[in-house]
C-alpha cells in the first residue's frame, strides 16, 4: 500500500501513536496476558510493581467515620476494663498479704504458748522447791529467776494473786469456806500458780475460795 511522505516520517509517526494502541489494547500482542479485564479494572500487578500497587490500594481506600471511631470506644472500654482487673488484683493481694501477716502472727503466737505450755511443770517444780526453802540462795535460785525473767519477755504471767475478787476466768475453785467480813467471793489462798500470756490463759489457778457467810 502505498504511503505519503518519506519513509523516516512514517516511522516517527508510528513510533508516537504507539503508545496510545498499547494503552488501550486489552491483550498484549507479545505475551498475550490481558492488561484490562471487563468491567475497566486493572489486571492483577506484575511481580514488579505488586507493592507499588498494593500501596496504592490501600492508600486510596477511606475508612467510614463510625469504623474509626469504633476502635477509640473500644479501647477506652478495653483501658476501664483491664483498671478494674487491677484494682480487683490489688484489693486482692492487700487481702492475701493481710491474712498471711496475721497467720504468720498467730502461728509465732502458738508456737510461744506451746513452749511455754511445756515449760509449766518447770515451773512448778521450781515453785514448790521455794516453798521448801531450796531456792533461798546457791547457783539454783539464780538459775530459777533466770528462768523466770526470761519467760517474762515472752508474755508470761502469773495468775497467783489473794484477796482479789474469784474470776472462773482464771481461777479453779477447788475449796469454799465461808469468811468474815466478805461480801463477794474471795481468792483467800492459790493450791497451784495459774499462768497467762497476754490475753491467752494458759492454765487457771487453783484456789481456795472464800465466801460469804
Amino acid at each position: 500500500m502505498p504511503h505519503h511522505g518519506n519513509e523516516a516520517e512514517h516511522s516517527e509517526g508510528n513510533e508516537q501513536r504507539k503508545p496510545v494502541i498499547r494503552d488501550n489494547r486489552k491483550v498484549d500482542p507479545e505475551t498475550g496476558a490481558a492488561r484490562h479485564p471487563e468491567g475497566g479494572a486493572k489486571a492483577a500487578p506484575t511481580d514488579g510493581d505488586a507493592l507499588s500497587q498494593a500501596e496504592e490500594i490501600l492508600n486510596g481506600v477511606e475508612v467510614p467515620a463510625e469504623e474509626s471511631v469504633a476502635p477509640g470506644a473500644a479501647a477506652e472500654a478495653q483501658a476501664a476494663e483491664l483498671r478494674n482487673d487491677l484494682l480487683r488484683l490489688q484489693a486482692e493481694y492487700v487481702n492475701y498479704r493481710k491474712r498471711v501477716e496475721r497467720d504468720r502472727a498467730v502461728a509465732g503466737e502458738m508456737a510461744v504458748i506451746g513452749v511455754l505450755n511445756s515449760l509449766l511443770p518447770v515451773l512448778d517444780d521450781v515453785d514448790a522447791a521455794r516453798q521448801h526453802g531450796d531456792l533461798e540462795d546457791g547457783p539454783f535460785a539464780a538459775i530459777a529467776t533466770k528462768l523466770e525473767n526470761a519467760l517474762k519477755t515472752y508474755g508470761l504471767e502469773r495468775i497467783a494473786e489473794t484477796g482479789v475478787e474469784f474470776d472462773p476466768t482464771i481461777h479453779e475453785a477447788l475449796i469454799q469456806q465461808p469468811g468474815e467480813d466478805i461480801e463477794v467471793d474471795t481468792v483467800s489462798q492459790v493450791l497451784r500458780t495459774g499462768y497467762r500470756s497476754g490475753e491467752r490463759v494458759l492454765r487457771a489457778a487453783q484456789v481456795i475460795v472464800a465466801v460469804p457467810a
